[in-house]
């Protein structure tokens, strides 16, 4: 009966939003621990009784914890006591159909000190980790996440923490279900407010006369929106993959060239020939480069010389590294990694302590002030059951190197390296909006997804697209670059630099978005005037009129500052 009463619901549910306008996404995220919880979003989707003003309806409890319903300050909510089980909690039956995207959200809090708290949903004897939060004692937490299913039916959604000496207290709580056509429709609503711009074209004379019937011809030349892939030394030199990369990309990452291990192969005899040329040949077409990276926190790739050393031997040769390679390339590059992954490995935090970190970024900015510092690191986008790099573990991280004490503020970005297997896009959206909150620059470094063939091009465009739409991601990298010996997950060419399925993705994404000379035409109206929604970025304009063979070229650069608040179409005057 119950199932029938969900099966129902849900028929009803989809059938409304089928007849009413889509629902729009909201890409708010809380991150810091309020006194209160803010009421739940989407008024809580298909959760029952969201802000427990009913008591126990629709609640229950999961496993063998006690519930509780509690009310502070005029705010009710439920609490789930004598765990004895990471998975006792509380918990409520919904129905997840297949197709659907699911955005949750909920507000956590413990009872003792801070714990990490997941939301999961129990379905045919699996679990679907849709998120987590570090929440606290004495204030409420924000949790974000989402998750699709692989086949309809009843699942149970219950919160899980480790610490069972903890109660967890929940409040607020939302799943939204959307369509893909609704999501989509949020890609195109958020594309339009952030990656493109209406441009007026005023066509006149010598006189100063508008010229009706004016034939208009514009050209994208180059991208606004920073969009690359990962390099390795062999573009050096090899004329069909640097004519391959140059005409598509605006940023790049070199694989291994600017690392520890590269440059100082042997301890006191740096090289940084290749590097050099590289960097060189990228400068000359224009392609900005990433600086990757400063050091590794994983043990594995250290220059194999640096084991040996310990105590000051090992600090010096750190401050020299560091030292040499930024102050080489100071000023030259669009960001450093500056200790790359320091959430899933501790390498020097082993040798020098809990502020290796901290100290390592306080040097990299002494040298270059101004060059943004990331926290590159994976598993934030991609896996929701990895804590060791959540968004909130991710955060905690960040506010330490916050926290470093320079004049001004140190000019920190957020690197998400985005290496997918099957990707929970809505987990992947809802960790973006966590980020965000933040105000920092994001980007998605080094994209890739290791998935059989049948499916990779399929959910390599949906990362794509997703990081492209978001709205607070400032740049995308994919890590895909060509080699010989074979590509790190996937390549987007063979050895003849001829696309793969992959490869055919970022093209056909490319000229959505108006790489790839995309062109637009059209002539001008009565008053002179011709108007178009362009993307971000640098164009060629010719402008033509058959009656008095008249031409004249010129160019323009539509960037986001173009725009106002009230997106009037930014004016262009020109005359032929």
């Amino acid at each position: 009966m119950k199932l029938l009463l969900l099966l129902l619901a849900f028929c009803c549910l989809s059938l409304s939003r089928c007849e009413e306008q889509s629902v729009p996404y909201d890409y708010s995220a809380t991150i810091e621990c309020l006194e209160n919880p803010y009421k739940p979003q989407y008024n809580g989707g298909i959760i029952v009784n969201p802000d427990l003003q009913n008591g126990s309806q629709g609640w229950s409890q999961f496993g063998n914890a006690k519930v509780d319903f509690r009310e502070f300050g005029g705010n009710k909510f439920v609490v789930a006591t004598q765990r004895n089980q990471s998975s006792d909690s509380i918990s409520q039956k919904v129905y997840l159909e297949k197709g659907i995207l699911y955005t949750f959200s909920a507000w956590l809090q413990v009872s003792i000190g801070k714990s990490p708290v997941s939301a999961v949903f129990k379905k045919n004897g699996e679990y679907k980790h849709a998120g987590s939060v570090v929440a606290e004692s004495k204030c409420w937490s924000m949790l974000k996440g989402g998750l699709t299913v692989d086949e309809s039916g009843p699942a149970e959604l219950f919160f899980e923490s480790e610490n069972t000496m903890v109660e967890i207290w929940v409040d607020s709580v939302s799943l939204q279900p959307f369509t893909q056509e609704e999501w989509n429709s949020h890609h195109e609503q958020s594309i339009g407010k952030v990656r493109k711009g209406t441009v007026r074209i005023r066509v006149m004379n010598n006189k100063g006369e508008t010229i009706p019937n004016a034939t208009i011809s514009i050209e994208q030349k180059k991208l606004g929106y920073p969009f690359g892939c990962a390099v390795e030394n062999n573009i050096l030199g090899n004329q069909a993959y640097q004519n391959w990369f140059t005409q598509r990309f605006t940023v790049t990452t070199f694989g291994n060239e600017m690392k520890w291990y590269s440059t100082e192969r042997i301890r006191g005899q740096e090289d940084y020939s290749t590097a050099d040329a590289m960097l060189s040949f990228f400068k000359s077409h224009g392609i900005a480069v990433r600086g990757h990276n400063v050091l590794w926190d994983d043990p594995k790739y250290q220059p194999g010389w640096v084991n040996s050393l310990s105590g000051n031997d090992l600090y010096n040769a750190v401050k020299r590294r560091v030292y040499s390679v930024v102050s080489r390339y100071k000023g030259q590059l669009l960001g450093w990694d500056v200790v790359n992954e320091n959430l899933h490995f501790s390498f020097f935090e082993s040798k020098f302590g809990p502020k290796a970190s901290y100290n390592t970024y306080t040097m990299a900015h002494a040298v270059d002030p101004r060059t943004p510092m990331f926290m590159n690191e994976y598993n934030t986008l991609e896996q929701p059951k990895d804590l060791t790099s959540s968004p909130a573990r991710y955060l905690g991280k960040l506010r330490e190197l916050q926290s470093i004490r320079v004049a001004g503020k140190i000019p920190l970005a957020i690197g998400l390296e985005s290496h997918f297997s099957t990707p929970n896009i809505p987990y992947m959206r809802s960790a973006l909006d966590t980020f965000g909150a933040t105000g920092l620059p994001i980007w998605l470094t080094e994209i890739d997804v290791d998935a059989p063939p049948n499916v990779r091009a399929n959910y390599f465009e949906q990362v794509l697209r997703e990081g492209h739409a978001h709205p607070k991601v400032n740049g995308m990298v994919m890590w895909t670059g060509y080699s010989p010996s074979g590509c790190y997950r996937m390549c987007l060419t063979d050895g003849n630099f001829k696309n793969l399925p992959t490869g055919d993705v970022v093209d056909k994404l490319l000229r959505e978005w108006g790489g790839l000379r995309s062109q637009t035409t059209g002539v001008t109206d009565a008053n002179g005037l011709f108007e178009a929604p362009l993307f971000h970025g640098d164009y060629d304009l010719r402008i033509s009129h058959p009656l008095t063979n008249s031409k004249a070229s010129y160019n323009f650069t539509l960037t986001s500052d173009d725009d106002s608040s009230q997106k009037q179409p930014s004016l262009y005057v020109f005359r032929v």
